[in-house]
């Protein structure tokens, strides 16, 4: 009964979603031009399909190292990654190109699914982490196939809100094949939501599994020295509205000790680049753009309005300050620049990854701090004492090798599953 007013609800609004797809395209082109894949009609498959679910571009490189195994262990299948946004499908093009089939993923109503799933005819739905879309699940094992939820986690914050629908939630998790959790944690709340025991494990994080290429650190190493080589840097990443302004504040605070530091800036959605832009101008700070080249060596404020070179950026600074964390929005991963070796800051809201920053604390590779004079504090002593620095980028990096292998536990657990 949930379901159907579920699906009824989404149908009403159908249109005004459309509407906003097409207001969003005025900006962003690439957000309708595909609008054919929101209602399921993609292009028919011709060969087995493991289909991929991965929201935006954060579980969209966390699924990276996975599509990349799975291409290698069942090069007899195609994979289709599907994403939300415009720029989770980017960043899958970016890395993939045309090894791997792309698309939208389909409003979740049970037609534009049901489409979907016919011209796809997946093996197996593999969703990363934990977009439980109920109409995505229940078409999928309608229809014969396996669902698995991979890196799978459940904050205790999103767990009570499913809990207020006991019934429902327990019906829709039961539709789920595997659970891969990435904690203790996350299994004991998946279970107690209503998943089956025997279908959860604990397999780790994949995104532990993260990899600094050579290509990564020469690209790195390039923009460095484009920026003003030894001057310090600092990186605030996948920043959202009414955070901007903080970490602004802390730079200023940065900059009367520091006087050559540079802030990489690196908005969470390109449609505030413009807006967080303004930002940097009223305070009359030194604006350079990546988008638009010029010489960024004496700049105050370097503004990354590009898509898929987050990790690349990171490997540019010599402390990163993770985003999502100083308002409440969760926080999110902060295993790539630790897996750079370089330090971490956070704010204090990380519930999304809380297993994962408490794992990084523990190890002493992170700083967490509470507002912006705490994280210009941050700043500050990191660049001061380059041996403290040095041993907190030493200690994240440590932490994340010590946790490293979910990667091969997954991937070993669906090419199982598949036969």
């Amino acid at each position: 009964m949930l379901r159907f007013i579920y699906s009824t609800l989404f149908r009403l609004i159908l249109p005004f979603v459309l509407i906003r797809l097409w207001w969003q395209g005025r900006t962003s082109p690439e957000a309708v031009a595909h609008w054919r894949d929101r209602i399921g009609l993609i292009p028919r498959s011709e060969k087995p399909v493991i289909w991929v679910h991965a929201v935006s571009v954060g579980e969209t490189i966390a699924a990276a190292p996975l599509v990349r195994a799975l291409l290698e262990r069942r090069p007899d299948a195609s994979i289709l990654m599907s994403a939300m946004t415009a720029t989770g499908r980017a960043r899958a093009n970016a890395l993939f190109g045309d090894r791997v089939r792309y698309a939208y993923s389909p409003y979740d109503t049970p037609g534009s699914v049901r489409r979907f799933l016919r011209r796809a005819r997946p093996q197996a739905l593999v969703i990363m982490e934990t977009e439980l879309w109920p109409n995505m699940i229940y078409q999928t094992a309608a229809a014969g196939t396996p669902v698995y939820l991979i890196n799978a986690r459940l904050s205790e914050r999103s767990a009570r809100s499913y809990q207020r629908l006991p019934g429902a939630s327990r019906q829709l998790l039961r539709q789920i094949d595997w659970i891969a959790a990435q904690a203790d944690g996350d299994a004991q709340r998946f279970v107690e939501t209503g998943a089956r025991a025997d279908s959860v494990s604990i397999t780790g994080s994949v995104k532990f599994d993260v990899e600094v290429t050579d290509a990564l650190r020469q690209a790195a190493a390039t923009l460095r020295s484009q920026l003003g080589g030894e001057r310090p840097v600092w990186i605030a990443a996948s920043t959202h509205e009414g955070e901007d302004e903080q970490i602004l504040d802390a730079h200023q605070q940065v900059l009367a000790g520091t006087h050559d530091a540079l802030l990489v800036l690196v908005p969470r959605h390109p449609e505030r680049f413009d807006d967080v832009a303004a930002l940097v101008r009223q305070r009359n700070l030194g604006l350079v753009r990546r988008s638009e080249g010029g010489d960024a060596s004496d700049c105050q404020v370097y503004l990354a309005n590009t898509m898929g070179e987050l990790m690349m950026l990171y490997g540019a600074a010599d402390v990163a300050f993770v985003g999502g964390s100083l308002i409440e929005r969760g926080g999110h991963n902060p295993l790539e620049p630790a897996a750079w070796g370089m330090p971490v800051v956070t704010g204090p809201h990380v519930f999304n990854f809380d297993d994962i920053y408490e794992r990084l604390e523990s190890g002493a590779g992170l700083v967490r701090v509470q507002d912006s004079r705490e994280l210009a504090d941050a700043l500050g002593r990191g660049f001061a004492d380059s041996d403290y620095r040095q041993q907190l980028g030493t200690n994240a990096l440590a932490v994340v090798d010590a946790n490293r292998g979910a990667l091969k536990r997954v991937v070993d657990g669906i090419v199982e599953k598949l036969g």
